[in-house]
């Protein structure tokens, strides 16, 4: 059994614009990553149009990038510490581009499949890093700016996706952009980062301490759990044998990992901060906050490409209006809980309450709705997705030492990565097992009113019509089980340690809950 040894961070870096420059690379680095990852998903039809690939196998495209993604999120930092912030970023970056240009170039699934999956970890270890950044360079006084740059990754990335998306397929008609999006992004971001970032040593005497337990249950782990959430709605869940061993070998793997972690003298992450309570509950609510945000993405889009065959060109606008006020409602958040008379727990709880109101109006759904009709719902989730992330990096955050950054960035980006896979697992389920509910009591209602149809009913035109409104109605109470759980989630929000804003006391910094 290894002895903990405290943490030992590099020394301060003075916050400069060349610094923020630098950070600022990071930032475009992790948004890079989340794009292409969005992107490759949403133009995943005209990419197996172009591959020949069928709609089963097609889906490992995604999945085995997601997969890389979450199982290269707990090492990303501890990595950037030993081989340096700015090497290793040039260093990722330079591989994911390389990736990039190559992939649309590959003659067979085969290939694409391993492109995809060393893109899809070298994205995994960006994102991290931009966390960790934000906590290490911006003082004290600026630091929520910081975060709420972290922020925009989850609220800004995902919800461009669709315009950019619809740009490369509908518009200049080249899918190969899908994938070269990133290189003229690459380049810009490397000089960034050369010229901003400071050169830290290298320690490579880390790596004589590598915890390889724990490694390989992770990586063993997280790939499970990975691909169990993204295949179960084709596996049918928890009735396919192969999905029961892939999430219980997975949870496991992780189980053990954490405890080797618990024990070792220079972890990846750290578990024992899951005892302070702003952590903990943070590992709570992250996954559901990820979960309900779908409500902004996720279902309308789902509606428009279902209902009205809608491409992403004509979907985009939906996108829009969440990501476009996110590069300024995100550092307006940030500048709010700097106020001192303002409480971050009633913030996180206000921008819950607003994706509940946007979620009620959504379970209004009906044949009739087009984009229009989402442009209130889509606003109240602009403002209500901002308040509720910023407020939870800020509450999360605040609770741990400055060199215990690195560590909570693993963590939070580790959760947040299975948040994700989980929310998409448990809105495919709920909506498939509602549209199965309501197509079976519309089919006992037109059974009973058999005898007042016409003779020469069109039978396709009825199956047809009998599958919208199944899908809409399920689509409809998809929302109200959304807004639901965001009214759950704000008590506790509010059994979380208030946190005084980081002008006003040391305490943001040295007191542990």
């Amino acid at each position: 059994m290894s002895t903990q040894k405290p943490p030992i961070g590099p020394p301060p870096t003075p916050f400069t614009f060349r610094l923020f420059i630098g950070v600022l690379g990071i930032f475009i680095g992790a948004v890079m990553a989340g794009l292409n990852n969005r992107v490759g998903s949403l133009a995943l039809v005209d990419i197996r149009g172009v591959f020949g690939i069928g709609a089963d196998e097609g889906t490992w495209i995604n999945t085995v990038y997601i997969a890389a993604e979450l199982v290269a999120m707990p090492f990303s930092v501890w990595l950037a510490t030993t081989f340096s912030l700015r090497r290793f970023h040039i260093f990722v970056v330079a591989c994911f581009t390389v990736l990039a240009i190559m992939m649309p170039l590959m003659p067979d699934l085969t290939s694409l499949l391993i492109l995809r999956t060393l893109q899809g970890f070298m994205g995994g270890l960006l994102i991290p890093v931009l966390m960790a950044g934000a906590l290490r360079f911006f003082p004290l006084p600026i630091k929520l700016y910081g975060l709420a740059l972290y922020a925009m990754t989850a609220t800004f990335s995902p919800n461009l996706a669709i315009w950019l998306n619809a740009q490369w397929v509908d518009v200049i008609f080249d899918w190969k952009l899908v994938y070269w999006q990133v290189i003229p992004v690459a380049f810009i971001v490397m000089a960034m980062v050369a010229w901003g970032i400071p050169q830290d040593p290298i320690r490579l005497e880390r790596l004589a301490h590598v915890n390889w337990l724990g490694a390989i249950c992770a990586l063993a782990g997280l790939s499970m759990l990975a691909i169990g959430l993204d295949q179960g709605a084709r596996m049918d869940w928890t009735r396919s044998n192969l999905f029961c061993w892939l999430i219980g070998g997975g949870i496991s793997s992780i189980a053990i990992f954490l405890l080797s972690e618990w024990f070792h003298s220079t972890p990846f992450i750290k578990p024992q901060l899951l005892g302070r309570r702003n952590i903990a509950i943070t590992c709570l609510l992250l996954p559901c906050i990820l979960i309900v945000f779908l409500s902004g993405s996720l279902l309308p889009s789902m509606y428009l490409e279902r209902i009205w065959v809608y491409r992403s060109l004509q979907i985009a606008p939906i996108g829009l209006l969440i990501a476009l006020p996110q590069l300024l409602i995100a550092f307006a958040v940030a500048r709010l809980l700097y106020t001192k008379w303002i409480d971050a727990r009633i913030v996180f709880s206000l921008g819950l309450g607003l994706i509940s109101i946007s979620c009620l109006f959504g379970s209004q759904l009906t044949l009739e709705w087009l984009v229009s009709e989402f442009v209130t719902i889509q606003i109240l989730q602009a403002f209500g997705q901002p308040m509720a992330i910023v407020s939870l990096l800020f509450l999360s955050t605040s609770v741990v030492q400055p060199a215990e950054g690195p560590f909570i960035a693993g963590t939070i980006n580790t959760v947040r990565a299975l948040g994700t896979l989980l929310g998409g697992a448990v809105m495919s389920y709920f909506l498939t097992m509602r549209e199965r509910f309501h197509s079976e009591i519309l089919l006992d209602h037109l059974g009973s009113m058999n005898h007042t149809l016409p003779e020469k009913s069109d039978v396709a035109i009825l199956v047809k019509t009998l599958s919208q409104q199944s899908f809409i109605l399920a689509n409809a109470d998809t929302y109200l089980f959304l807004g639901l759980c965001a009214l759950a989630l704000i008590p506790l929000v509010l059994s979380m340690q208030h946190i005084y804003p980081p002008s006003l006391s040391t305490k943001t910094v040295t007191k542990l809950a």
